[in-house]
């Protein structure tokens, strides 16, 4: 059985990462990076609105039509020798790989990044049938010596600097101490060179299955990905249900626009495409190829009409990099294993809302999120949508700070409805502000508002309003 999660802890831990300045620092460094590389790639393909357009449109004719999409695939992969499991829950999920490594007498095995089997917490499951599974993605392997949950969607443990990963080697595999990335990398190669060759079970995720082929793909920068899929007698793939896609022309318009969403590349060093098991004759490969699809709350989802395109999602973690809540509270302060903007949808989605409740208010709403994301969610219509939810719920609304929140989004509302309300509401704010500035910022706000300034200042408005300076004819 598995164990159920914690609930999420948000503030205390936003609050700690807010006050780390070596957190602070790496969070900025690298998400700026992986931003600014967005942007350099998206602007060498002249067509990106219509690949974007075009993928959204990919995703919800998909989703429409899941169940004819996931059989087709089924019909393929058991064709070319493949075995399909169908895991309604992470329990079944980790028991099927649990009874398939023991049926294989598989003792040690090698998994590649995979969030999906982050959600189920697979290596816990197989660690109490007294199974080892290593992580081969360089930044899963840190994690997971570190005894952490990623930090990124894309980059597991981009909170952790060069530095650190050399104290960690230290520490956990006797290495001699370095800093280099290129000593660091090549420690933990050596350490990784002799679980890929002894693993009896190979485990990945995938970031598409094409229905019509049956072929399951693979993106990835390291070449871990294809040495765990190919060198154990027996490989398993664990896929999201929602990662299915039609045909290899649909293939096409997300491959443009994984990589250069993630991290800036037109595509990643190695792309695999793999349909069954070794066929006689082909000199790699394992003997057994075992397809096991994933639902653990995706149908539940999938039912609701505004909430499904949640599942258009292909993990490219570009919300996250530009997203201002998630660049200054991180990874860790959404309590599991999805963060950012599609964390705090989808994490309230997956583990209920006793489980993470606050995620959804964990956001500004600057839409930030929406305007990079590669398949068009709508992100902010998505958090709004959950909020609503989160006040609706019995156990949520019972909490005090919901109701007086409540009361004052009605006062909003109201003064927001008229023009008088507006220009009334607008001069009080910066009459109310002035008496609380020092030196032109407002370094503290009571009550409710003060999150607003636990780790920031808030600079004054301007001396006159854009409808003053219209009215003066100077705009």
């Amino acid at each position: 059985m598995q164990p159920e999660p914690e609930p999420t802890r948000f503030l205390e831990t936003a609050r700690a990462t807010l006050a780390d300045p070596h957190l602070q620092q790496a969070l900025d460094a690298s998400t700026r990076r992986l931003s600014l590389a967005r942007q350099a790639a998206k602007v060498e393909v002249p067509d990106w609105e219509a690949l974007r357009t075009r993928a959204y449109q990919i995703k919800k004719h998909t989703l429409e039509n899941l169940p004819r999409y996931l059989t087709e695939l089924e019909t393929r992969v058991r064709e070319h020798g493949g075995q399909v499991f169908w895991a309604t829950d992470a329990a079944a999920a980790c028991d099927y790989i649990a009874s398939l490594a023991a049926r294989t007498g598989a003792r040690l095995i090698v998994k590649s990044k995979s969030m999906t089997t982050e959600e189920i917490d697979l290596v816990t499951a197989l660690a109490r049938h007294g199974i080892e599974t290593v992580e081969t993605d360089l930044g899963e392997f840190i994690i997971q010596l570190a005894h952490e949950r990623p930090y990124h969607i894309v980059a597991p443990a981009v909170h952790k600097t060069r530095e650190d990963v050399g104290e960690l080697f230290v520490r956990a595999l006797g290495a001699k101490r370095e800093r280099e990335i290129g000593a660091l990398t090549q420690i933990a190669r050596q350490a990784l060179r002799e679980k890929f060759a002894r693993a009896d079970l190979g485990i990945s995720g995938a970031n598409f299955a094409v229905a019509e082929t049956g072929t399951v793909v693979v993106v990835e920068n390291e070449g871990n990905a294809r040495l765990s899929m190919s060198l154990p007698r027996v490989h398993v793939v664990v896929l999201g249900i929602e990662k299915v896609i039609p045909g290899w022309a649909e293939l096409e318009v997300f491959l443009r626009l994984l990589a250069r969403s993630a991290t800036g590349q037109k595509l990643t060093s190695y792309t695999s495409f793999i349909t069954g098991p070794r066929h006689p004759g082909e000199p790699d490969g394992p003997e057994e190829f075992h397809l096991l699809l994933l639902d653990n709350g995706r149908s539940r989802i999938l039912a609701d009409p505004i909430q499904r395109s949640l599942l258009f999602c292909i993990r490219c973690g570009a919300c996250l990099n530009v997203c201002p809540v998630y660049r200054k509270v991180g990874g860790h302060s959404y309590g599991w294993v999805y963060s950012g903007p599609i964390g705090a949808i989808l994490n309230p989605e997956l583990l209920g809302w006793r489980m993470a409740a606050e995620l959804p208010f964990a956001s500004s709403l600057c839409a930030a999120c929406a305007e990079v994301c590669p398949v068009k969610i709508p992100l902010p219509e998505l958090l709004l949508n959950l909020r609503a939810k989160a006040t609706a719920c019995r156990e949520a609304a019972l909490r005090p700070h919901f109701k007086q929140k409540a009361r004052i989004i009605r006062a909003w509302a109201v003064a927001m409805k008229t023009a008088w309300g507006y220009v009334l509401a607008g001069r009080v704010a910066r009459w109310w502000l002035r008496r609380r500035s020092e030196h032109g910022w407002v370094r503290a706000l009571p009550g409710l508002l003060a999150g607003w300034t636990h780790s920031r200042d808030i600079p004054l408005p301007a001396a006159k309003t854009f409808r003053e300076l219209w009215k003066d004819g100077r705009v």
